[in-house]
């Protein structure tokens, strides 16, 4: 069979290695009422995914290799373990990289990439910057897709402001500023063989999807895990 964009597998790629420095145990630690963290929080809404066939859990971590196996029983869609070599699984490892090892072990397909530390990223943003993803690749407008949040605020380097003339306006109106995007590592959509060709995770032409703040939050410190299991409490109650 011909492999085309509607028949090629969404394969999600979570890199979950050990040893965080900021938060110990980041990605296993207890968050809220999951007694397995993010990890859990993460595959939970992968595998909720409409469009997710299987997901790749890349790791050097017993302890997330134990969630996933666990995990494995409770759920019917595919779920790998990918045990990462030690020397991509360093805090000094580079991303570049961890790169262009994934086209090594996911190497067909449309790769879905993410991180546990984005928990606000639900399963219906993430089939949603899918349908984007194959709407806009289909056209030939874009070859990958990555999220973004947009800003719209007063950007300065040490030499002033960069995206205002002050010689023309002092302090315009922040709606009247052009409209600058922060990649917020939330997701990344590319094919397997792009990724093999080009070497990164987006492609010549990305698509910038744009999503909230609080979706887009991610965690990297103490604090920003305190932060946001407060965020997900709040929300729980809100839901309820």
């Amino acid at each position: 069979m011909v492999e085309t964009l509607s028949n090629r597998e969404i394969v999600a790629f979570l890199p979950c290695r050990s040893g965080s420095e900021r938060v110990v145990k980041k990605n296993t630690r207890r968050f809220a009422e999951f007694e397995n963290g993010l990890v859990e929080i993460k595959i939970r809404q992968l595998m909720a995914c409409h469009q997710v066939s299987r997901i790749v859990v890349s790791t050097d971590d017993q302890e997330v290799i134990d969630i996933c196996y666990d995990l494995m029983k409770a759920y019917d869609k595919h779920l790998y373990v990918d045990f990462r070599p030690a020397h991509l699984a360093r805090s000094s490892t580079s991303t570049d990289d961890l790169i262009k090892y994934v086209p090594t072990i996911i190497n067909q397909g449309i790769i879905l990439w993410t991180h546990v530390t984005s928990p606000f990223i639900d399963a219906e943003l993430y089939d949603n910057a899918i349908t984007v993803y194959k709407e806009n690749f289909v056209s030939g407008a874009y070859d990958s897709l990555v999220s973004v949040t947009p800003m719209q605020t007063f950007i300065w380097d040490e030499n002033g402001p960069m995206n205002y003339d002050r010689q023309v306006e002092k302090w315009p109106r922040t709606q009247t500023l052009p409209q600058w995007f922060e990649i917020n590592s939330g997701m990344f959509i590319m094919s397997a063989d792009l990724m093999l060709e080009y070497q990164d995770r987006i492609g010549k032409t990305p698509f910038l999807f744009p999503i909230g703040h609080q979706q887009a939050f991610d965690i990297d410190t103490k604090s920003h895990f305190e932060m946001s299991e407060n965020m997900w409490k709040s929300m729980q109650v809100k839901s309820d």
